[in-house]
């Protein structure tokens, strides 16, 4: 389960270390959030009919669910494992 109080503190830590390298941004998540999945990458790769969950400045982010050997976005955050962090360019 992904609460709104996990989104708003990943999207808090997100904003401290806008600018930071992507690998760096993943590797920070799952040091403070142990336990939750997280993926890195670009909002641009993202599909359109996924809806977001949550968003700031510099990223929005999507609901995960793996199960039956499979991973797949979710809206459905009770049943969420983890988060995308789907990076917004700024130059947009």
């Amino acid at each position: 389960m992904i609460s709104g109080a996990l989104m708003d503190n990943v999207l808090g830590e997100v904003l401290r270390h806008a600018g930071e390298p992507d690998e760096f941004v993943v590797r920070h998540l799952r040091a403070v959030f142990a336990g939750v999945h997280f993926s890195v990458c670009s909002d641009d790769d993202m599909p359109t009919r996924v809806p977001f969950a949550a968003e700031n400045p510099y990223c929005r982010l999507y609901g995960v669910k793996s199960g039956d050997h499979c991973v797949s976005l979710t809206t459905d955050l009770d049943a969420a494992t983890g988060l995308v962090v789907a990076l917004v360019d700024r130059d947009e």
